[in-house]
């Protein structure tokens, strides 16, 4: 396959430029600075230039979408969601979101947002960006699937395993790593356009 990953600098992306190439896709990397990858195709620029992402998408057969507002600036996830599926629509190619799990329903009732379980004050503005970037898709008539990590999402091993969820958060453990996140993301999500995440085992990472 043929698959452009934009935001391919960050921790979830890299790990999805990765995998992929494993997998022994064709990928295109996209990063807003100076990069290069071994095996990709690199591409420098933003995911907000609409000429840029539409030529990049219509030479493709799906697009990840792995971008991550930098602290401070949360309220650009708003605007380069929905670029990406302004431009995943006018190529008619598949994206995949990356977002948060605020959007999650919470085993306690109510959103993941609201649960102070996991969110606690800190992180509360980028999840409550995901959350806005949740619904932004939903409202998109582009060919878009969301994918929620769990709680916990870090750097660590890629056991190639995981368990799925629809759209209530994961738990026990509620957690996974990037790698196994990327393993996910390339695996066929079926008629879900929103799913989660975790780990199989409490023992696994």
């Amino acid at each position: 396959m043929k698959i452009a990953v934009v935001g391919a600098a960050g921790m979830v992306g890299s790990r999805v430029v990765t995998e992929s190439l494993r997998r022994g896709h064709d990928v295109t990397a996209v990063f807003r600075s100076p990069a290069s990858v071994a095996g990709a195709r690199v591409v420098q620029g933003d995911a907000t230039d609409r000429e840029l992402m539409d030529g990049l998408l219509s030479g493709v057969d799906g697009v990840v979408a792995a971008t991550r507002p930098r602290p401070g600036e949360e309220s650009a996830a708003g605007p380069t969601t929905r670029a990406l599926l302004d431009a995943a629509l006018a190529t008619r190619t598949r994206i995949i979101v990356v977002g948060g799990a605020a959007p999650l329903r919470s085993p306690g009732g109510g959103l993941v947002l609201d649960d102070s379980r996991y969110v606690p004050t800190h992180i509360r503005p980028i999840a409550a960006a995901s959350l806005h970037q949740f619904e932004i898709c939903r409202e998109h008539p582009a060919d878009w699937v969301y994918l929620s990590p769990p709680a916990l999402l870090e750097p660590g091993e890629r056991t190639g395993t995981y368990r799925r969820g629809h759209d209530e958060l994961l738990t026990d453990p509620s957690r996974i790593s990037a790698e196994d996140l990327a393993v996910a993301v390339l695996e066929e999500p079926g008629a879900d356009r929103h799913f989660t995440v975790a780990w199989s085992d409490p023992a696994s990472g």
